[in-house]
């Protein structure tokens, strides 16, 4: 069985190993907030399983432990940022609190980042938005990472380049976070782990030949995860790369083109859009439209013995309330992974639930 964790003390552990690791508290409890909130949701790669990776990051250096971010553009409803390389839940929070802030008045605000460290799951920064009653769109993508393979190349290009988007709803808002490749490289990197297969080929070696052995990708030189729609129809998966690069990178002046991009690690470059929907009609109808599209997905046939149409964002809101009641159930190798964190940073891990 899962340990489960109340959510207070997996905040307060999180922020503290960061805290100790040179952040200020508060930032050090804003990146606690963001990787609990993907675990929350069920978003189990990108929570607190990133939270290692990032301690060593803090303690190489490679993300900034003080400082703000660099203005280079504002147009009062778009803005861009260079972070520097600040950590990367704490400077999209930044920016997502100030395009709120903005959006009121303006109706819909874009903004970019470039430089960010890696910003963990985009869906984690989703329910405040549609909390207040906004919609948001967010991607990034990673100018130095080329994991996801052009379609009918075999050479990776890309990185996974996820899409998240989330638009308030009664009962719960609609809201996904995916990436533009058959899997996440995360998906990969714990299927190899647990030496494992993955549950479809979804791979491509540096041959050209389709796997869904994780050693195909993690090879000299390496392999590709195929765009989505993989062998049939990655060309739209494809295409969605291109269009989440000439988001994130383009518009925000700075990616594969820029030769300092070069040894810029998982640093992500950000695309974020605040859309409130008061700026075009009603949030009341704007539901309402939500309602009705997610009525006659819910209520389609199915063949019998069938699970019932799904809409995206129902299961990780509903678990979402449930852990916050019942205890967060952390992926098993979570914890073994900051056990050594917290006794190098002296902070005392948390204890399950009972």
């Amino acid at each position: 069985m899962t340990d489960r964790y109340a959510v207070d003390d997996l905040l307060n552990f999180a922020a503290t190993l960061f805290e100790n690791a040179g952040l200020s508290r508060e930032r050090a409890s804003v990146m606690a907030e963001v990787f609990v909130e993907a675990d929350l949701l069920g978003f189990t790669t990108h929570g607190m399983n990133r939270i290692a990776s990032n301690l060593g990051w803090l303690e190489k250096g490679e993300t900034r432990r003080e400082g703000e971010h660099h203005v280079l553009n504002d147009r009062a409803n778009t803005f861009n940022w260079d972070a520097d390389f600040l950590p990367g839940p704490w400077v999209l929070t930044q920016a997502l609190d100030e395009a709120m802030a903005r959006v009121a008045e303006r109706g819909l605000v874009a903004a970019t980042i470039r430089r960010s460290q890696h910003i963990g799951s985009a869906a984690a920064y989703c329910p405040k938005i549609v909390e207040a009653g906004y919609a948001a769109l967010i991607t990034c993508s990673t100018p130095s990472e080329n994991t996801v393979s052009a379609y009918g190349g075999i050479d990776p290009v890309f990185s996974a380049n996820p899409i998240a988007f989330a638009a308030p709803a009664d009962d719960y808002p609609l809201l996904f976070d995916i990436s533009m490749s058959v899997t996440a490289g995360g998906y990969v990197a714990r299927a190899a782990r647990e030496g494992r297969k993955l549950p479809e080929p979804c791979l491509k070696s540096n041959t050209g030949e389709i796997s869904d052995d994780p050693a195909a990708f993690f090879s000299d030189p390496p392999g590709s995860i195929l765009p989505i729609g993989g062998t049939g129809h990655g060309h739209k998966g494809y295409a969605l790369c291109l269009m989440t690069e000439a988001l994130s990178m383009a518009l925000g002046g700075y990616g594969r083109a820029d030769s300092r991009s070069a040894g810029d690690g998982e640093a992500n470059s950000i695309y974020l859009q605040i859309i409130d929907p008061e700026a075009f009609g009603s949030l009341a109808d704007f539901k309402r439209e939500i309602a009705a599209v997610r009525d006659l997905c819910e209520t389609s046939r199915v063949r019998e013995g069938d699970d019932r149409v799904r809409v995206p964002g129902r299961n990780a809101w509903r678990r979402r309330d449930e852990q916050r009641r019942e205890g967060v159930a952390l992926y098993p190798t979570i914890m073994d992974d900051l056990a050594p964190w917290a006794k190098k940073l002296s902070v005392k891990p948390p204890e399950p639930l009972t």
